[in-house]
Order: C-alpha cells, then sequence, then structure tokens
C-alpha cells in the first residue's frame, strides 16, 4: 500500500525529491579534478609521466644527461628540463612528449624557476657559480650573474621582484633583486644549502642545510633568519637527517621537507615552527610537489626509485609507485 500524503506532506516530499535530483545532477556533472605528474630520473636519462587519478605510470620518455629539476611552462604544456651532464635545457612538448629544442645555460644546469609572468626562466649552473637568465620566447641567454660557489636552490617571490639562489660550498643564501638582476643580501646559512622555497604570501623564504640538518626560515624583507628548525628522529642518527626538499601549503599553516638518508618527510606547523609528525616515505627522499588541490603531496625517492604519495588530510603515506632509476625532480600540472 502507498503511504498517505496530506496536501502540505506531498508539497512538501516533492519539494524534497526534487532537491534531491538537483543536488544529485550537481554532484554527477562535477569534472574530475584531473592532473598529470612529471619525474625526471637521474641515471635513466627519461621523464616519467604519472596520471593523477589513477596514480599509475603512463609514459617515459627520453632525454638528455642526467636530468635533474624541471619546471612546468604557465600555460602547463611545455615542460623544461635541466639535463646537467647535457650542460642545457631541454624543451620538451606536453602534447607530442617530444623535445621541441634546446635552452641556453651555463655547465651543469640543477635547478630552474619561471618567472610569474612566464617570459624569464632562471637557471642555476653548478659547475660555473652563474644563475643563468633566459628569454624562454627568444630563446637566447639574457644575462648572468656571479654568485657562491656551487649554486643549487632557486626560489622565485609569488611577485617576481626576488631570486633566491642557494650557494652549497658557500653556505648561502643570495637575494637578487630582479629589476637590477644584482645580487643585494646574502644570508649565512648552515651547511649545503639545497632548496629555497617562498611562503605564497612572499613574506619568508624557506632554505633547507642538507649537512648542517637545519631548516633556515628567513624574512623577506629583512633578510634575518626569524628560526632554525632542527629535526630528530628516534633511532636515525644526525648525520643521516638531511634537509633537501620544502614544500608549503598555500594557506601557510604547513611545510613539509623531505629528509634525505632518513627517508622521512617532516610535517611542520609554521605558526610556531614545530614538528607534527614524521612521515616514513622511500629511500633517500629528494623533493617534494603538492598536487593542484594538494590534497596529496608527492615525493621523489632517490634510492628506493620510487614516488610516495602522501594523503594530507590524514597524513599518511597512501602508496608508492615505481618511477625510473634516480627519480629527482618532480612537478605536478593540471
Amino acid at each position: 500500500m502507498l503511504p498517505k500524503y496530506s496536501k502540505n506532506g506531498l508539497s512538501n516530499f516533492l519539494l524534497l525529491q526534487r532537491l534531491f535530483i538537483s543536488v544529485l545532477f550537481m554532484l554527477l556533472s562535477t569534472p574530475v579534478f584531473a592532473y598529470t605528474i612529471y619525474v625526471s630520473s637521474e641515471k635513466d636519462n627519461q621523464i616519467t609521466v604519472i596520471d593523477g587519478k589513477s596514480l599509475k605510470v603512463v609514459n617515459e620518455v627520453s632525454v638528455g644527461e642526467r636530468p635533474r629539476g624541471i619546471a612546468l611552462s604557465k600555460d602547463g604544456k611545455t615542460l623544461y628540463v635541466c639535463t646537467s651532464d647535457a650542460d642545457r635545457i631541454e624543451v620538451l612538448d606536453l602534447k607530442t612528449m617530444k623535445i621541441t629544442h634546446t635552452l641556453p645555460s651555463g655547465p651543469d644546469p640543477e635547478l630552474l624557476v619561471i618567472g610569474p609572468q612566464g617570459k624569464y626562466l632562471y637557471a642555476a649552473n653548478e659547475d660555473d657559480n652563474m644563475v643563468t637568465m633566459v628569454d624562454i620566447e627568444k630563446r637566447a641567454k639574457v644575462t648572468e650573474i656571479q654568485v657562491g660557489v656551487e649554486p643549487e636552490g632557486m626560489g622565485i617571490s609569488p611577485d617576481g621582484k626576488w631570486l633566491v639562489n642557494t650557494s652549497e660550498t658557500t653556505n648561502m643564501a643570495h637575494f637578487i633583486n630582479l629589476e637590477n638582476m644584482k645580487v643585494e643580501d646574502n644570508v649565512l646559512v648552515d651547511q649545503r644549502p639545497r632548496v629555497a622555497e617562498f611562503s605564497s604570501d612572499g613574506k619568508q623564504v624557506w632554505v633547507s642545510s642538507e649537512i648542517g640538518g637545519t631548516v633556515s626560515v628567513i624574512d623577506t624583507e629583512s633578510r634575518k633568519i626569524l628560526n632554525k628548525i632542527a629535526f630528530e628522529i628516534p633511532g636515525i642518527h644526525k648525520d643521516l637527517i638531511q634537509p633537501v626538499g620544502i614544500k608549503i601549503a598555500a594557506d601557510g599553516k604547513q611545510a613539509f621537507v623531505a629528509l634525505g638518508p632518513a627517508a622521512r618527510v617532516a610535517v611542520i606547523d609554521t605558526a610556531n615552527y614545530e614538528v607534527e609528525k614524521y612521515l616514513l616515505v622511500g629511500q633517500r627522499v629528494w623533493n617534494l610537489a603538492f598536487s593542484p588541490d594538494e590534497k596529496f603531496v608527492f615525493t621523489t625517492n632517490g634510492a628506493s626509485n620510487d614516488v610516495s604519495v602522501i594523503d594530507v588530510e590524514r597524513l599518511k603515506v597512501k602508496k608508492s609507485i615505481t618511477v625510473g632509476r634516480l627519480p629527482w625532480g618532480i612537478t605536478v600540472g593540471e
């Protein structure tokens, strides 16, 4: 027997039914948030392409010798690859998955960044102690800036005014004014600085020191060190705790730091610079990248030849993905 409704009751029932159908339609019509993960593998001279939805390898592309730092163009159509032993930057068309041309750099380019407008590329050249500025469209070198010995880290402020380069042997973070292309300040940090990462508001830059075992948090305006974050993991010797890659969440509340041979990623509360948790990932964790929605962090693990997938909300490692040998650089595009 069908249930009986009063006139008002039937009206309310039909209203709820329509509302349910509307919500269901909205959910079904919402597009899946698709993205792609790109990983450089030093030993295999390749870029591994991973589908962000399935978390499966969908392509492997051969590039020049010893690819390390990689970066996406602003339109997401091109991948720039530092092929360190080939002494050049290779340009990979992501539609055809072919190298279309190369860009000039100094010897042994290691890390690179793209300016906010997408017009210029900046690369650290480890063997000649220079940062090279390249005009992407003209495919030409604009200028070179002398920095410290063995430059590597390359962080650019969100407003495009400052570039911070780290020099591994000089143990400095060099603040380069991108209006005049001059080094305006040098901040001494702990031994072997590797990565420089700006907060999304541009007020801070975080610099990892691999041998020093710390992360220095530097005020962008004053260039003063606000805090030094140290790490301690029970059962792991301090010499094995070597900070390298850094990623700071867009809301500025959490930072993730790769700790090298310790096979851990430290999760840091940026309000008090305290470590919330250490996450066990693959061996010799190098660099990190967020998914576009920041629900996941991906790590390159150089000694175990895989990528770890970290669930940001649960702060748990979801799975690992086998990639090429000695994975180093990583970036994510929509």
